[in-house]
């Protein structure tokens, strides 16, 4: 079985409910509108359910709310309507996609959020790097971690929304400098104050943190012992970062993710064993296994 940890697909009524919106973040026909990134057009067969269906590969894809566009840190007055339509719409999509849950960062609701870790396509709970940023943050979400642990279905940490930036920067700047921090800021905070009860898992092999543990250590930290419950998703990257981060935190965690359909899957030709971990047994003990 091959499994796809990291996909993004909006079906017809989460985009209507963008369309109705008249404040950060809506859509507008086709274009979307963000507080911190240019308006971005967004392609309509990218989220045409029976196009994606008829051209993917993977057995099980793992779809999540697109934490980019800050529906989580919304007041909860404000998102709950969005997060709840995601949730009602991406069920109904039916194989092969499952569903990553969405939950509101800025006033969490744990109760609300044990309801839908209970429904069977739901394979865990996403959460925006932005929302684990510093311990602070992580104590924040403890009660949505919480939930998470109770179910025994693992966390996706993803980039959040991107800070506004100057006028003529280029559109790849979000997704290589704020996501990319986002992330490596996440897992460092992970690394200081994370927890053991949760099966985490950091999209883009978490900004590649890891790899600056050399730095860390120059500069007073360690690396100590990695905790195994941690997990890196390979979206974006190939065989090269693929390797490097190998050489630090091991093959087993290492999970394949596309992020598609900004990108596609790639497999590093690292070996018939590597590929059979990184597509099948990898993602299947992060998302089911016990805790190590």
């Amino acid at each position: 079985m091959l499994i796809d940890c990291h996909q993004h697909l909006w079906p017809g009524r989460f985009v209507d409910a963008l369309r109705r919106r008249h404040a950060y973040p809506y859509m507008r026909d086709w274009t979307l509108f963000l507080a911190g990134e240019d308006p971005y057009a967004v392609d309509p067969q990218a989220h045409d359910v029976a196009l994606r269906r008829r051209t993917e590969r993977a057995d099980q894809v793992l779809i999540s709310l697109s934490s980019p566009l800050g529906i989580e840190h919304l007041p909860a007055r404000d998102g709950a309507e969005l997060i709840d339509i995601w949730h009602e719409s991406a069920l109904e999509l039916g194989d092969p996609f499952e569903v990553w849950a969405a939950a509101c960062v800025s006033e969490p609701d744990p109760d609300g959020l044990a309801k839908v870790l209970r429904e069977e396509r739901i394979v865990g709970l996403q959460l925006p790097a932005t929302a684990l940023a510093d311990p602070g943050g992580i104590e924040h979400v403890g009660p949505l971690l919480d939930e998470a642990a109770k179910a025994n279905k693992p966390v996706l940490v993803h980039p959040g929304p991107a800070p506004a930036c100057a006028p003529g920067f280029p559109g790849w700047w979000p997704a290589l400098v704020p996501y990319v921090a986002q992330l490596h800021q996440a897992w460092l905070a992970w690394h200081v104050a994370g927890r053991k009860d949760v099966r985490i898992g950091f999209v883009a092999l978490a900004g590649l943190a890891p790899l600056h543990h050399e730095r860390l250590a120059a500069r007073g930290g360690a690396l100590g012992a990695l905790n195994a419950n941690v997990f890196y998703e390979t979206s974006s990257y190939g065989t090269r970062a693929i390797d490097a981060l190998i050489r630090v935190v091991g093959v087993d965690p290492i999970i394949s993710g596309s992020d598609r359909p900004y990108a596609e899957a790639v497999d590093p030709h690292l070996g018939a064993a590597f590929t059979h971990a990184l597509f099948t047994a990898n993602p299947q003990q992060f998302l089911k296994g016990e805790l190590r």
